[in-house]
């Protein structure tokens, strides 16, 4: 029964006939996304997609066919969850219900959790929607509402000093659009969600969607794109399946959208020092964001999967009209020489990039991954080899599955990520990630950073032991998450103050099942925060319980 559910969400999220649908399975998606990439680990599906472009648009590549087949399970007939019209051209589908729910006692905590807003007490978030193909035309429709308790807990306050509150605005404030509190009353909205319209030929796919992306090979954390936002309207021309090559086969996504501001500013615009304020307003308007994404799976080392993203993102008063002003991540990688540099800063525009990689071992049943990224162009290839590090962010990770005799297999996973500003501060001026000077709005989409849910000059570790059997996963997760070095730094070195740093300190029981046409993922986390909001020993407790269902008609 457990296989032949499988089977089933397979059969209705992502297998065709014969031909892509294009019909998405959404990045972050509760048990089964993971347990389609154990089984990658595992050898048991092709090594065909890479799962550092997500969502994924699966189709027979996979193999999932011939998985089923090897094992002699039968899904159930299409009928029972489809429409076909128009003498089979056209395709109705209802797609899954998916219920999210929360609870933080103490405060907001947590991240990759999409139109969730950060938030104090209970919190969901329902999914529903459908699918329809005809010919080359798919239509998903899959909107998603939040509701949010949002009740009042302590943010930044009042105690700290003047200097410590002017290097907050400085750093964080005036730099991002990224509010603590998302107002002081319950919070309620319809987005979009999961949604696009898409045209289909072969194995691209072009069309405006409004879906969640991730880029990178990161379990915990990606470094440009992941669902710790909700999902941001726009244009999208990527692979639905590997374009294979004479060197390999290739998988990408290119995208230009929009990105919207959060309509929440801090609590206190009025603070002064030496007499002038603080608070400065933020420019009107949306910021234009182009991004690209590219890997490649070379044809003589199986399993290998090398990539590269960039993304620009500006206000939208102030994008060209050329293709440098729209695909700018087509342009240069290096600045250039003074003039060059120069002319690149009036475009008043911010550039991420990152490379990766992710090695699976089949027969060692485990991966190895590692993102690395700069926020900043190098000027030259001289610069860029002299301080590669400058204004760089990682993360590396892996995990290992040891099977046991009882059929049943034991997994180890770990991840590290850091965002804090590397040593070249020192002498060389930076942003932190996600933030900067001239989009002062910084990397975000509705208040939320779209990279790494951790935020700028933030720091994790992450280990987690589980115990798997198919679709049924029982474990702990510890983890250690430092908030924002880049401001502790620059507020507390001159009173050469160590012991304020803002620390996260988690361990998690999760458990996730099937019962029926039901998925579940059940987690509770219990959180120590060690010097709470940068005060010195104001050590907090949060208990976050949540419980995730997803539901096949």
């Amino acid at each position: 029964m457990k296989n032949r559910l499988a089977s089933c969400l397979f059969s209705l999220l992502i297998l065709s006939s014969g031909k892509s649908l294009s019909q998405s399975l959404p990045a972050g998606t509760p048990v089964l996304e993971d347990y389609m990439r154990r089984k990658q680990i595992k050898g048991e599906i092709g090594s065909d997609i890479s799962f550092t472009v997500r969502p994924l648009y699966v189709t027979p590549g996979l193999q999932y066919d011939s998985l089923y087949a090897t094992k002699n399970i039968l899904p159930i007939s299409k009928k029972s969850f489809q429409l076909n019209f128009a003498n089979d051209k056209g395709l109705f589908r209802m797609l899954p219900l998916s219920f999210k729910q929360q609870h933080n006692s103490h405060h907001a905590y947590g991240w990759n959790d999409g139109s969730m807003v950060p938030a104090n007490g209970y919190q969901s978030l329902l999914s529903f929607g459908v699918f329809t193909k005809f010919g080359p035309v798919t239509v998903q429709l899959q909107p998603e509402l939040v509701y949010a308790q949002n009740r009042g807990f302590k943010t930044f306050p009042d105690s700290h000093n003047d200097t410590i509150w002017k290097n907050y605005y400085a750093a964080f404030l005036n730099t991002i659009d990224n509010p603590e509190h998302f107002g002081n009353k319950p919070f309620a909205k319809l987005f979009p969600g999961q949604s696009s319209i898409r045209f289909n030929f072969k194995k691209l796919s072009v069309g405006i969607s409004s879906e969640n992306l991730w880029w990178g090979p990161g379990l915990r954390n990606s470094l440009l794109m992941s669902n710790n936002a909700p999902g941001f309207p726009h244009l999208t021309l990527n692979t639905s399946a590997p374009l294979q090559s004479p060197v390999g086969s290739f998988e990408g996504q290119l995208v230009s959208g929009i990105l919207k501001k959060s309509g929440f500013i801090s609590a206190d615009t009025n603070r002064t020092y030496n007499g002038r304020r603080l608070f400065e307003p933020k420019p009107e308007g949306d910021r234009y964001l182009n991004g690209i994404t590219i890997n490649w799976q070379p044809k003589w080392t199986k399993g290998l999967y090398l990539g590269f993203s960039r993304v620009f993102y500006l206000y939208r008063f102030n994008v060209e009209h050329s293709i440098n002003g729209y695909l700018p991540v087509v342009g240069q990688l290096f600045k250039g020489n003074l003039s060059e540099a120069e002319q690149e800063d009036k475009m008043k525009r911010d550039q991420l990039l990152s490379f990766f990689f992710r090695l699976i071992l089949p027969k060692e049943k485990a991966e190895i991954y590692a993102e690395f990224g700069r926020n900043d162009h190098s000027g030259n290839t001289r610069d860029l080899l002299m301080e590669p590090e400058h204004s760089s962010a990682f993360l590396i990770g892996f995990r290992k599955i040891f099977e046991t005799s009882k059929k049943t297999d034991v997994e180890l996973m770990a991840e590290l990520t850091n965002l804090q500003k590397p040593s070249t501060l020192l002498i060389r001026a930076q942003e932190s990630w996600y933030s900067h000077y001239q989009v002062r709005d910084g990397y975000t989409h509705k208040g939320q950073v779209i990279g790494a849910g951790i935020g700028p000059g933030g720091n994790s570790q992450t280990i987690g032991v589980n115990v798997i059997k198919e679709l049924h996963k029982t474990g702990v997760v510890l983890e250690r998450v430092v908030h924002n070095n880049d401001f502790y730094y620059t507020a507390f070195t001159p009173e050469q103050d160590y012991w304020r740093h803002w620390v996260d300190l988690s361990i998690q029981v999760n458990k996730s099942f099937q019962y029926k046409n039901l998925l579940m993922d059940a987690r509770i986390s219990w959180v120590k925060s060690l010097n709470y909001q940068w005060v010195r020993e104001s050590d907090v407790h949060n208990l976050q319980p949540s419980l995730s269902v997803f539901y096949l008609f």
